[in-house]
């Protein structure tokens, strides 16, 4: 009887889902898609496991959620992974954390489904970090897959300040003074700096856990953005809280100002 009920409930869903996405305008549907997964260690102190468990669950979560962007056509997905405050954390669990981030941008490169590509101050990772991921984005630059931005050793603020320097140092490798420079810098300089340089910005962000704030996630590229915030754990995330998320997104009137 128990197997039956779950035959049954997975049968709905999947009507559910179908139906969700049927319903879905796909002339409105986001091409840049930024997702804070959240709630990993909560997820894991509720079942009485380890935090390492829990981003363990969470990794594997990711391949998963890409196979359901792929489906609807998303060109361009950003996931934060690790924050640059998160590298204060215990030693032991950041440590812990960073092996099994590495093991899982390991394992999205070996797909070979998607373009790697690292965002974040990858100069305050330890070294061993900072070669897999390099190694996971020159292993998969000729890949026309989906574009997955993994962020890691990621905060808004940093890159923002990270963006200026680059540019400060372009120019004046170029012979121009700070005075010429003040007069002709516009956004447009800054955004070519970004990490996520020649890229659309993020149409859609998603953070999972309950949490309504974007800590710094994209902080440049979201000015424009809809958000979608989501009880549930990211672990728990599931292709019809995505559908759900996207539905909202496609309701909504984007004017792109106030």
């Amino acid at each position: 009887m128990g197997r039956l009920r779950t035959l049954v409930g997975d049968i709905a869903y999947d009507l559910y889902g179908h139906r969700l996405t049927s319903a879905l305008p796909h002339d409105q549907l986001p091409a840049h898609v930024g997702v804070i997964l959240d709630g990993n260690r909560r997820w894991a102190a509720e079942l009485g496991s380890s935090s390492a468990y829990g981003h363990r669950a969470g990794g594997e979560k990711i391949t998963e959620f890409l196979g359901w962007c792929e489906d609807l056509g998303v060109e361009v997905v950003t996931l934060w992974l690790l924050s640059t405050d998160n590298l204060s954390r215990d030693p032991a669990e950041l440590d812990a954390l960073l092996e099994i981030i590495e093991e899982t941008v390991t394992s999205l490169a070996e797909s070979n489904r998607w373009q790697i590509h690292p965002v974040g101050a990858l100069e305050l990772l330890p070294p061993r970090t900072t070669a897999v991921l390099n190694q996971a984005k020159e292993s998969t630059a000729t890949v026309s897959g989906l574009l997955v931005n993994v962020a890691v050793g990621y905060g808004g603020r940093q890159e923002v300040v990270d963006a200026v320097r680059s540019l400060l140092q372009e120019q004046s490798a170029a012979g121009v003074t700070l005075d010429e420079l003040a007069k002709t810098i516009d956004i447009e300089h800054i955004a070519a700096h970004l990490y996520t340089k020649g890229q659309p910005d993020p149409d859609l962000v998603i953070r999972t856990s309950g949490e309504q704030r974007l800590s710094g996630f994209l902080l440049w590229q979201s000015a424009h953005s809809e958000f979608y915030f989501c009880e549930a754990y990211w672990p728990n995330f599931r292709r019809i809280d995505f559908l759900r998320a996207v539905r909202s997104y496609a309701a909504r009137n984007r004017r792109f100002g106030i």
